[in-house]
């Protein structure tokens, strides 16, 4: 484990079973799952790496970029070069776009791709097998502004990774850097995070999947989170664009729970008191948990692929209830 400073003067006024915990490491060590990290009041209580190569190699992260790509959105937001995610996208796509007869196509805005409301057709999570085709295309911006609309933006989510990597060419076309070395400056390095590995497409950062960072690094990137953007007393992302993007806004499917701006949104009882929590999840069971009430941050890397929701499984039956009230 790498040195870096969590403390943020949180109370330690939670503990976990530690008989629970076992039991996990029992678990999981059956699974191929790489990792598992869980951060709570202010302290790493439970460290598992499949092997000791992995505790320090950079890792497929797949769609946890997405929740990357949505604190670099805010970013821009705090900066004024996003007036507005309201903002309609044919100021960045006009090319494409104007020459299209569908006219809802004008009404997309960036709040569209961040909610994954656009209306395209994109069958992701269908006949395509969660693999979006548009990486093999000659001009992947081309492909997802042509797909047809099938429905009025804004109307319903339906899992679209073109919507992720728009935003990065957006990112690119506002800072005049890829998504890669815009995060670098004005992220990776406030939070302490020097490895990093994001491959591109036609010299765009893909913003869907692209990334690959460390398991310890993903968990600074959900404690900065659970500081609602705030570290060693600066506000990297403005704590109003943390709660507005882990806010529950559509229901998505009933296995995973709501959408939000590149963020899934779920909940869970407790002694009849309803919790929340956020999470970024990666296909083959990646993640980025983080439940505010608990003060809790919990990190999965795995090679799940088939079987991407399986970390989350340990994370309720056996990490929830580890916990000691």
């Amino acid at each position: 484990m790498s040195e870096y400073n969590f403390v943020q003067n949180r109370p330690k006024d939670k503990k976990m079973n530690e008989t629970i915990l076992d039991e996990l490491k029992k678990k999981i060590q059956k699974e191929k799952i790489l990792s598992c990290l869980i951060f709570k009041d202010n302290s790493l209580i439970f460290e598992y790496y499949k092997n000791n190569k992995v505790s320090g190699s950079v890792q497929t992260i797949n769609s946890c970029t997405k929740s990357i790509i949505s604190a670099l959105i805010g970013t821009l937001v705090d900066s004024g070069l996003i007036k507005s995610v309201h903002m309609p996208i044919t100021e960045f796509f006009g090319d494409i776009i104007n020459k299209q007869t569908d006219e809802r196509l004008k009404k997309i805005t960036i709040y569209h791709l961040l909610t994954m409301t656009p209306g395209f057709d994109w069958p992701e999570f269908g006949e395509w097998n969660c693999f979006a085709p548009m990486v093999y295309s000659n001009d992947i911006i081309k492909f997802k502004l042509e797909r047809p609309i099938i429905a009025n933006p804004g109307q319903a989510m339906n899992y679209n990774s073109g919507c992720s990597h728009l935003l990065s060419a957006i990112i690119q076309k506002l800072t005049g850097m890829s998504a890669h070395n815009y995060a670098k400056e004005n992220l990776f390095k406030q939070i302490g995070i020097s490895n990093s590995i994001w491959h591109d497409r036609q010299g765009i950062s893909l913003g869907a999947d692209g990334l690959r960072i460390t398991s310890y690094d993903m968990l600074k990137f959900g404690n900065l989170y659970l500081n609602n953007g705030c570290l060693n007393g600066k506000q990297i992302i403005l704590s109003k664009w943390i709660n507005q993007s882990t806010t529950a806004l559509f229901k998505t499917y009933d296995n995973i729970g709501y959408y939000a701006d590149h963020w899934w949104v779920s909940s869970f009882n407790n002694s009849g008191l309803e919790i929340n929590y956020y999470f970024a999840l990666g296909y083959g069971g990646q993640y980025i948990i983080v439940v505010p009430r608990f003060d809790l941050v919990v990190i999965f890397t795995s090679r799940m692929y088939n079987n991407s929701l399986r970390p989350m499984y340990y994370f309720k039956e056996f990490i929830l209830k580890a916990i000691e009230m």
